[in-house]
Parts: structure tokens; sequence; C-alpha cells
């Protein structure tokens, strides 16, 4: 795909961010799009949100880990993004939709904080570990401005992994004390039990899943650096949300997050 295809389509997909409405999917009108071109999309997007507006990177995350998140999607592999200090929320925060969001769904995960830079390819589970230092309950808010979350996995990449904000609880601990493939996490909807999962969920353990963004990142010349965010995927299928709904999770002897739409 040449140079000016991915800055238009970067730049689409910038202005659709900001409009707050979507567009038709990219695999409609661009056959033979590769995961590569949809990447470089995705970095011309995030240009324009770093040096036109001001944000910073602050992290990376990964999606579509899970067999409930890929069959609910129908997309079969990992996705991954960018995260920037404009995305966060706190711990109990009030989300905005109207004029913020498009089509949120809510995702319970596991957040890790690093230490160290991690470089790929060749990162390990046990040099994941090493370099983090807490992990942390979080939402990840997905929001697709694809119509209708008709995704393939080049239109999520493109688009960032169809990331909207993420919340972080106020707990942080450290992962060596805990069996991150056996967390449990119970995740709440309006204070009834909507969805449960475990750590396992995520590619079977979620250092794996952090290891194989740091590998796949790594091919493309982007590390993880120290005192990054890494969102390692949801433990349980996407929750949609629209503006009354209040979200929390509980990690078994982690801590928990919430939030509410307004």
């Amino acid at each position: 795909m040449d140079s000016q295809l991915i800055k238009r389509l970067g730049d689409e997909l910038y202005q659709a961010l900001r409009d707050f409405r979507t567009l038709t999917p990219l695999t409609d009108r661009e056959i033979g799009i590769t995961i590569e071109d949809a990447y470089h999309i995705s970095l011309r997007m995030l240009s324009r949100r770093v040096e036109g507006d001001g944000e910073q990177v602050v992290g990376k995350k990964i999606g579509v880990t899970s067999k409930p998140v890929q069959e609910m999607l129908g997309v079969f592999q990992p996705d991954f993004g960018f995260l920037t200090d404009a995305m966060a929320y706190p711990d109990m925060a009030d989300i905005p939709i109207a004029g913020h969001l498009i089509s949120p769904r809510a995702e319970g995960e596991i957040a890790f904080r690093l230490k160290k830079d991690l470089v790929g390819p060749g990162v390990t589970e046990a040099d994941v570990l090493d370099a983090t230092e807490t992990i942390i309950p979080c939402f990840e808010i997905v929001d697709s401005r694809i119509e209708d979350w008709k995704i393939k996995i080049q239109d999520t990449v493109a688009d960032n992994a169809s990331c909207g904000v993420y919340v972080l609880g106020k707990n942080e601990v450290e992962p060596r004390d805990y069996d991150l493939p056996n967390l449990k996490m119970r995740i709440y909807k309006n204070d009834e039990l909507h969805a449960e999962g475990l750590g396992s969920a995520v590619q079977g353990n979620p250092l794996t899943a952090v290891a194989w963004l740091a590998n796949t990142l790594g091919e493309f010349g982007i590390p993880f650096k120290a005192g990054e965010l890494i969102l390692s995927g949801s433990l349980a299928p996407l929750i949609p949300v629209v503006a009354g709904d209040r979200m929390s999770l509980e990690i078994e002897g982690v801590g928990g997050c919430s939030c509410t739409f307004v």
C-alpha cells in the first residue's frame, strides 16, 4: 500500500475519532490490505493525536486475546495498539458517552506497569515478569470507528485496536505474589454479576499475552519502555454499555475497579 493511501486512511480514522462517527470497513474498500499496512495506518492516526493534539503515549495494549471475544467479533488473532494520557480515567470515574464515545463496550483486564524496558523479539514470560513493577485491575472501554463493529483484524489494528479509554483501579500489587493464570475476576453491571473469567483466558497466561505484544511490536521497532502501562486483554466477553450503566470488577486477592457512564 502506498504512503499516500496510508496517510489518507489514517487521517480518515483520526477525523472519525474526533467527530464520534464510523467509517465503512477498510477491508471492504481496500482489497489486499495487510496487517503491516494497518499498523502503519494506525501510526498515522496516532501521530495526529500526538503531534496535533499534544497527547502522550503512555503504554500499549493487546486485544482480542480470549476465545469469547474472538467469537463475538469474528476476529481470531490478537490486535495491538497504543495508549495515550488522554485515554486514562481514575477509579470510580464518570465517563461521558455523548460527544466522547460511539459504541462502547467494557472489558475487564489485568494491566501491567513496567519498571524496565522490554525490546522484542525474543521476550519471554520470565522477561515480562522481571520487567513488571505491579499489576492493576483495569477496565478497557473499547470503541470502534468502524461501522457496526464489522471488523476484520486489519480494521481493528488500523483503528488503534478499537481502543476508547481505560480505567485503573487504586490497588497495585506485586505480580510475583500471585498465580496469574488462576486469578479470578468477577465483573458486575449495575451491581449484578455479569461475567467471570480467569487470567488464563488471555493466551493461557497474561504474561504470555504481554510477551507476544512485546515481540510483535519489536518486529516494527517499537519497544516497551519503563513506566509504561500494558493492557493484557479481556478475561471475559465484551459488555456493551450505555449512559446510566455502572461497571465494577473484582480480582480475588488483588482489588477492584469501577466506573459509571454518563
